[in-house]
């Protein structure tokens, strides 16, 4: 941040009553602790390099008056420019370096994607008579995919607070953690249902290419990366939701990140309990063609 009076101040400077310019830089740690680290280091620098070149042209306007100074400009030649640094929405400790969002990714979406794989497993083996049973079960396989999510997302934070993780508000991050399991249990049950266990692959795919892109932040992605991979992984919206309970605002409330998860949760469902309809609706073509037939 450069103030609107830093040119004015900087010619200040060759007069006896110096007054010595001021940049400020800000630092938004909370949006990407690595990120925020490498932005500094390259603003301190620029900021360096402006005292240097203020510093040089001090020098050489002097020099042209005789290389007479006053003791105000003689205080002000060694750093011109005043620098002042401010931190804000800091990572804090305990945060595991501000990677504390990323970190739980990975086991809420193994632990969703074993879930749904074990529940279609248990379904796909069993005979239904009528479409009713089958719709039945569709509703009762998300209903348990819901009890287990609060499970896994209560019970991991819960285990991240044991081990010294700090967690600013235990029932709202409780809450988005069990939001985000739910979410990936649809989409991945949904799939299952749709084209079978063989489906699997896609999500081991997802967290094979994508999980090296959640810690990173977008601006440091290529332009391939950032609009045709990270922009729709599922996983980034749980790392920007767990990001802004840590390091914004603790408090569970309708944003972006809940947004896309109930979506995406909403579709999984729906394509979960439409599903019951399809061997159903193939079963009924088969016949129809054998009447047609005989």
């Amino acid at each position: 941040m450069i103030p609107k009076d830093f040119s004015k101040k900087v010619a200040s400077l060759q007069t006896p009553r110096p007054s010595a310019p001021k940049v400020k830089i800000v630092v938004n740690q909370g949006m990407n602790a690595a990120a925020s680290a490498i932005v500094q280091q390259i603003l301190n620098q620029a900021a360096d390099h402006i005292n240097a070149n203020v510093r040089q042209q001090l020098l050489q306007a002097m020099s042209k008056k005789g290389g007479m100074v006053t003791v105000e400009q003689a205080a002000l030649l060694a750093s011109p420019v005043e620098k002042e640094t401010a931190v804000i929405h800091a990572v804090g400790t305990h945060s595991a370096n501000g990677n504390a969002p990323v970190s739980f990714v990975q086991p809420i979406w193994m632990a969703s994607l074993a879930a749904a794989a074990l529940l279609h497993l248990a379904m796909d083996r069993r005979a239904f008579a009528h479409r009713r049973e089958k719709l039945a079960a569709q509703v009762m396989k998300t209903v348990v995919g819901l009890l287990l999510a609060l499970i896994a997302g209560f019970g991991l934070i819960g285990m991240a607070d044991a081990i010294g993780f700090h967690i600013p508000s235990f029932i709202d991050m409780a809450l988005f953690v069990s939001l985000a399991f739910f979410s990936f249990f649809a989409i991945e049950s949904a799939v299952f249902a749709w084209i079978g266990l063989k489906g699997i692959l896609i999500f081991i795919l997802l967290l094979f290419f994508g999980a090296p892109l959640l810690p990173m932040a977008p601006e440091l992605m290529t332009s391939f990366y950032r609009d045709w991979v990270y922009s729709w992984l599922p996983q980034r919206f749980m790392v920007e939701g767990l990001r802004e309970l840590f390091f914004f605002d603790p408090t569970f409330q309708w944003n972006e990140p809940v947004s896309v998860l109930c979506w995406l949760a909403f579709v999984g469902v729906v394509l979960v309990i439409v599903s019951a309809f399809k061997k159903r609706m193939v079963q009924e073509s088969e016949e129809s063609g054998k009447l047609v037939t005989s």
